[in-house]
């Protein structure tokens, strides 16, 4: 019976559903994190009598025929790349992006990562680094003697050092944006590595056109909504119920059909 294997191909796609929810609700409290989200597509389906064909030789058509669905399947994990919250900290390595863009990071390997969470700090040589220790792109360095550091929102990087009347300028932090910021691959670590579908990285300086400006002392806060987010869940366990009882009903007719034979 076909409407089985139909309502498997849904309680299928409503687990992907859940799983992509629960990694939404689990990283409420990450650090630019972007959320996700299922979509899908119907499957082929059987065309037992084809629209539009002639049902007498009047030259009379049908007008809707017959086709019988295949079921359902996962056809992308979108990431949702609206900006999230803000949230003060008073630290002076968070800094928050204030529109469109990504922090470069150097990686290891030397190959270059993109992220939004700018929970950053100092490694043991002074240079501005995630909390994983990846150097921010481009490597500004803050001497061991700064009373105190200054971002602003140009990404500007100045420090107070001790004898001088005036900041002393370390660097100048650049963003980075791409074409399609949902073709992004996620590696973990809240870094997001360039795909030929994300197109090539697009550096600008923070508030000139079309890229955002630097808030320090600020984080930005993941873009999931815990209401919406739960919604969504309840939405997608009733769907996955419903499927299992079409499951329950097609076994029962398969064996009614069976006992009658049978008998």
């Amino acid at each position: 019976m076909r409407a089985l294997s139909i309502a498997a191909t849904g309680m299928l796609a409503q687990q992907t559903n859940v799983e992509v929810i629960a990694n939404n609700l689990a990283n409420m409290n990450t650090a630019g994190f972007k959320r996700q989200r299922a979509e899908f597509q119907d499957l082929l389906y059987q065309n037992i009598e084809q629209a539009g064909t002639q049902s007498s030789d009047t030259g009379t058509v049908v007008p809707s025929g017959i086709q019988l669905g295949a079921g359902v399947r996962t056809a992308a994990v979108y990431r949702v790349t609206s900006q999230g919250d803000v949230s003060q900290t008073s630290n002076p390595y968070d800094l928050a992006i204030n529109g469109p863009g990504f922090f470069r990071v150097q990686q290891p390997d030397g190959t270059d990562a993109y992220t939004r969470a700018g929970n950053f700090a100092l490694s043991p040589e002074g240079q501005i680094v995630t909390d994983q220790g990846y150097t921010v792109s481009p490597g500004i360095a803050v001497p061991a003697n700064a009373l105190s550091v200054s971002v602003n929102g140009q990404g500007q990087v100045q420090a107070t050092i001790p004898g001088q009347s005036a900041p002393q300028t370390l660097g100048q932090l650049e963003l980075v944006r791409f074409p399609n910021e949902s073709g992004l691959q996620a590696v973990g670590g809240n870094l997001f590595l360039e795909t030929a579908s994300s197109g090539t990285a697009q550096s600008g300086l923070p508030g000139s056109s079309g890229y955002g400006t630097i808030q320090q002392g600020f984080l930005e806060t993941a873009n999931v909504n815990p209401v919406e987010e739960i919604t969504a869940l309840i939405t997608a366990q009733r769907a996955y119920e419903m499927n299992s009882k079409v499951i329950s009903a097609a076994d029962e007719m398969m064996s009614m059909t069976s006992r009658l034979g049978g008998g």
